[in-house]
């Protein structure tokens, strides 16, 4: 027992040192950003592998550049940005939800239908649908900031309802039938008894779907008029300066402020990830 002991002890030191690795070269390209968002952009050209010193250390005039770059104010492409993810988030949470508590109760053929045409959203590749796409979000007047979630709701229905029917399939039936026989109609058993116990895979829905939203690029860049809107990628794509010179260091600023925010979100909820994705694996 106690050899036994050892050599698990000694295989558990090996794969511990193995994920260290890992997760160092996984981390390095933001460790990069943000080195080199505080240097000068000769440095970057001829060293980005460096630490900043006394002579190409920028400070904060490279995020002071990146907010006022351009002709096009970045706090604006911020603004679209706020609204389109947490939008399209919520649209997707809401609705998909709701509709996967139809697919999971009602046994029907076009629930069937409905579920499995979701799946087969998953697999479709975005390449193969995105020239129409295009021409039917400008007939349908889509091309908006305020009207684009509608398409990203599509989009994020596949893996939502996924998600949401496996952690509704192993929702006791009997809470429902006690509500239902309290006098509570569907609305009322959805949003009073179902929606609360849905919230370990809300969270974890709501953090993967908003990553994809607010670091999307090319849904953004075919719909959207980008002289007029644009999003925070769509927005670091044109920090070019005259003759297509591209300042790093205002670019490498940008993308920081860019990535903070979605690396705190998913820093303070990547346990509900887990607990989520574990609870939606739940065969029915």
């Amino acid at each position: 027992m106690e050899k036994k002991h050892r050599k698990y002890s000694t295989g558990s030191i090996v794969l511990s040192c193995v994920f260290v690795a890992i997760s160092i070269l996984w981390i390095m390209p933001i460790v990069e950003v943000i080195i080199n968002s505080f240097k000068t952009n000769n440095a970057i050209n001829l060293n980005p592998f460096s630490l900043p010193n006394g002579e190409t250390f920028a400070g904060m005039a490279n995020y002071v550049k990146g907010l006022t770059f351009g002709n096009y104010p970045f706090m604006k492409s911020a603004g679209y940005s706020v609204y389109i993810s947490v939008i399209s988030t919520g649209a997707i949470l809401l609705f998909c939800s709701m509709a996967a508590w139809y697919i999971a109760r009602v046994q029907s053929a076009f629930a069937k239908f409905f579920y499995y045409l979701c799946l087969f959203s998953m697999i479709v590749p975005f390449q193969m649908v995105m020239f129409t796409l295009t021409n039917t979000a400008a007939k349908l007047k889509l091309n908006t900031p305020w009207t684009i979630p509608v398409i990203y709701l599509g989009f994020g229905a596949g893996l939502a309802i996924f998600m949401f029917v496996g952690f509704v399939k192993g929702l006791p039936l009997e809470i429902e039938e006690a509500a239902a026989i309290d006098g509570c109609g569907p609305v009322r058993t959805f949003f009073n008894v179902v929606l609360p116990m849905l919230k370990p895979t809300m969270i974890s829905v709501g953090i993967l779907e908003l990553m994809w939203v607010w670091n999307d690029y090319l849904l953004p860049y075919l719909i959207l008029d980008i002289t007029e809107y644009r999003t925070i990628p769509i927005h670091i794509q044109y920090l070019k300066g005259s003759y297509g010179t591209v300042d790093l260091g205002a670019t490498m600023a940008i993308i920081m402020m860019a990535i903070l925010p979605i690396i705190i979100v998913y820093m303070f909820c990547q346990k509900y990830i887990i607990k989520g994705v574990a609870a939606g694996a739940v065969k029915g």
